[in-house]
């Protein structure tokens, strides 16, 4: 199948462990991201890798019997280590500190102890069939502290490292779940809930079981997933995933349906907070936006974005017969490993309806060069859009460069006012790659677009003004180099009355670029240099340069009466005017402006008669040989 086909991939560096047919054990921390490859026999020998080369250690330790679980704290500072169910040992791997093993038994008589986590370098929890101990590491002591235990009746547990909660399955059926939320030193209960298991008929009974639920954090909250299946004998047999929202305080509610339309054995992952379903019997995988809502759904009803497909196989080179050929997710095959990732290319030819793909795509990572191709193909050849459609697009583009826009102008303005008394500190808005910029349309999309011989001058034209009409419609200032694409695609065509009206109806904003570009295009079009006066009169700020168009068409009595109609005929260069006066051949003309500045000295300073500093003497001695000495203006007498 071609590239195009896949849209989920293995990442490209597998984590690979040399000689896998040695290793006893395989351990994956998914806290840390880090593989355990454990080698038993004599001395226990231990590889830990994680995505990159440089995150991997290896290490040996004394055999003490069959290592059940095995992780780092945060940073590989102490390595925790299961091989009973009393107890775990440890191991210091801080610099300068002693590399001497120590152990912990769990408080409560008669528990086992079903597993541990991590929740800061120092600070661990055991979890144990009869509740939960909560300890901090003192690794200098080579000794635990107990910080906060609760008793409870636990089935199994699942942990979310990225929001350090821990759920507990509780009760017979397994299926009313306690979650524990831990934060520097402190553990907190959260409240309780209770997954709603299928009915099946009496008198069998279903038990909640951990290969159904999953733990993830989405778009920033936590979710608990439950995969669903229903029995044969209802009326939709196909299984759902359940999403329950677990807040930090208040309780937990089911939020979300994910619809499977199948049956079987499934195992769930989250990727860039897609929720990923693989279908066991298939080989395929589909994906699920919980923010993707379908129009002809219940709310929060959601069909998969695309259609199933299987994950892209990952070619291994293996010395003498050629290449392995591997397509498993989260697995280990030959001593290798993968993270699964989303590939965003071939989602734009599978996903039809644009807005709902520009939706998609905004809240993906490495979404900025595929939206921007999205539109270039939405322009251009036979997948061109209609014109509401291109609006739409625009608008979401729009939307979310404006709400960075108030955020960072948010934190700009907190920042210059200084914290306020019980303010937290504010972090910097993150410029993500969703944010699609002027710039980045002017150059990857609308400047080649408007070269293009194919598309008619028309939908040229109104694309270009779709597009400001979005900027404008959220109120961030439009970019002067749009409008001088427009000006240009217009005169480009000759649509000159079309350029009139833009002007005269403002419909172009006035800018300083945008009049000195119709002041370029005057040989072309005559009328572009009085529209360009007109918009620089309007700015009031333009004056100088005003001045300066006037004076480059010899316009110099003109020029005078501008600027002393603005009120600056007082601070203006006497040599400019002369200059330019003189380059017009005409001895009248220079005669008024050379008596204009005599009279303007002589007002200002009581003397006709020229600084030193205003480099005007070339100028006294061409009036002198045209007009006589005697034409000077001579000094008033009291």
């Amino acid at each position: 199948m071609s590239e195009e086909h896949y849209y989920l991939e293995l990442c490209e560096n597998p984590v690979q462990f040399e000689n896998a047919s040695s290793v006893n054990n395989v351990f994956f921390d998914e806290a840390n991201k880090q593989v355990f490859a454990v080698r038993s026999g004599g001395a226990t020998g231990v590889v830990v890798k994680g995505p990159e080369d440089k995150s991997s250690v290896a290490f040996r330790m004394d055999d003490k019997g069959e290592v059940k679980c095995i992780k780092f704290s945060i940073g590989n500072k102490i390595l925790a280590v299961q091989r009973t169910p009393k107890s775990v040992d440890f191991i210091n791997f801080i610099p300068d500190y002693p590399h001497l093993e120590f152990s912990q038994e769990c408080k409560m008589k008669n528990a086992s102890i079903l597993g541990f986590c991590w929740t800061n370098w120092n600070e661990i929890v055991f979890i144990t069939d009869q509740g939960i101990e909560f300890y901090q590491v003192l690794p200098d002591k080579r000794s635990l502290k107990l910080l906060k235990s609760q008793s409870i009746n636990v089935n199994w547990y699942m942990y979310c490292p990225e929001t350090a909660v821990i759920l507990l399955s509780t009760t017979f059926q397994g299926n009313v779940l306690q979650p524990f939320a831990f934060k520097s030193g402190t553990m907190s209960k959260m409240s309780k809930f209770e997954i709603e298991l299928p009915v099946v008929p009496k008198p069998a009974k279903l038990n909640l079981s951990e290969r159904d639920i999953a733990v993830a954090n989405i778009y920033g909250q936590l979710y608990v997933m439950y995969l669903k299946h229903h029995s044969r004998t209802t009326d939709s047999p196909c299984a759902e995933v359940i999403l329950y929202q677990l807040p930090r305080e208040g309780s937990c509610k089911k939020t979300n349906v994910l619809k499977l339309n199948t049956t079987g054995k499934f195992a769930l992952n989250v990727v860039d907070n897609l929720v990923v379903v693989h279908h066991q019997s298939t080989q395929t995988s589909i994906i699920f936006d919980i923010k993707l809502r379908e129009p002809d759904c219940a709310l929060n009803v959601h069909q998969p974005v695309l259609p199933p497909r299987s994950i892209h196989p990952y070619r291994i080179p293996l010395t003498g017969i050629g290449c392995l050929t591997c397509s498993v997710c989260s697995s280990s095959v030959s001593g290798y490993q993968w993270y699964l990732q989303v590939k965003l290319p071939p989602t734009v030819n599978l996903l039809q309806d644009k807005g709902k793909l520009i939706d998609f795509l905004l809240r993906r990572r490495d979404c900025k060069m595929v939206i921007l191709s999205v539109c270039s193909q939405m322009l251009n050849g036979e997948d061109k859009g209609s014109l509401p459609v291109v609006a739409t697009v625009f608008d979401k583009l729009n939307q979310v460069f404006k709400e960075y826009l108030e955020a960072e102008q948010t934190y700009t303005v907190a920042m210059e006012s200084g914290p306020s008394r019980g303010s937290t500190a504010r972090e910097r808005p993150v410029r993500t790659q969703a944010v699609i910029d002027q710039s980045d349309m002017y150059t990857h999309v609308l400047s080649s677009f408007t070269e293009k011989k194919d598309v008619s001058h028309k939908f040229i034209i109104a694309v270009l003004m779709e597009y400001i009409r979005s900027l404008n419609q959220v109120q961030i200032t439009v970019q002067h180099y749009l409008y001088e694409l427009v000006i240009k695609t217009l005169v480009h065509h000759s649509l000159f009355y079309m350029l009139h009206q833009f002007l005269q109806y403002h419909v172009l904003s006035d800018s300083k670029p945008l009049a000195c570009l119709l002041l370029s295009l005057e040989g072309t079009y005559p009328a572009a240099h009085q529209l360009s006066l007109d918009m620089l009169k309007r700015l009031s700020t333009a004056n100088d340069e005003i001045v300066e168009v006037l004076l480059s068409k010899q316009q110099v009595l003109g020029a005078l009466r501008f600027i002393r109609s603005v009120g600056g005929n007082d601070n203006i260069s006497a040599r400019k005017f002369l200059d330019a006066a003189l380059q017009t051949a005409d001895q009248m003309l220079f005669y008024t402006i050379f008596r204009f500045f005599e009279q303007r000295n002589l007002r200002l300073r009581g003397s006709p008669s020229f600084n030193p500093g205003e480099h005007c003497e070339e100028h006294v001695v061409y009036f002198k040989q045209v007009f006589g000495e005697q034409a000077l203006m001579k000094q008033a007498t009291v």
